[in-house]
């Protein structure tokens, strides 16, 4: 990725979060990558470990994932044996999707590499900055709560 043209655009917080989520993504990215997996698809086996089993229609709103995206990335993880559809029980005319063992046992291990990319991205920071610049992430994210 090229600089900006200008010091006033690089110097401007919104243009320095992208560059760092940018960075950050990559870094994520890359790890899950030697776990052959996606973000999308860490994103739905985590949501599982936390929710599951759950409506898939629940599940992508949770999530934010338009359903038809949902129903790609839910075919490439049951085809892998990591999610489990099933008629949900409290509504049959529903699927209810779960973590199969081995999705949860590649979760754990996703987690763990995208731990460190984490880490290697705020490696600069002391962990006393880490805590700080995370916690006022938060704050101006608006997902505080």
């Amino acid at each position: 990725m090229s600089e900006a043209p200008l010091p006033a655009i690089r110097s401007l917080p919104s243009w320095l979060l992208g560059r760092a989520a940018a960075r950050g993504r990559t870094l994520v990215a890359e790890a899950l990558a030697e776990e052959d997996m996606r973000m999308w698809h860490h994103v739905v086996l985590s949501a599982l470990r936390d929710l599951g089993p759950v409506a898939q229609a629940d599940l992508g709103r949770g999530i934010g994932l338009d359903p038809k995206d949902l129903v790609g990335i839910l075919d490439d993880l049951q085809s892998a044996d990591l999610v489990l559809r099933e008629p949900d029980p409290r509504d049959r005319r529903k699927n209810a999707v779960s973590l199969t063992p081995r999705g949860a046992r590649l979760l754990k291990r996703c987690e763990k590499a995208a731990r460190a990319a984490n880490d290697e991205l705020l490696a600069p920071l002391s962990a006393a900055e880490r805590e700080q610049f995370t916690a006022m992430l938060i704050r101006i994210s608006g997902t505080a709560g």
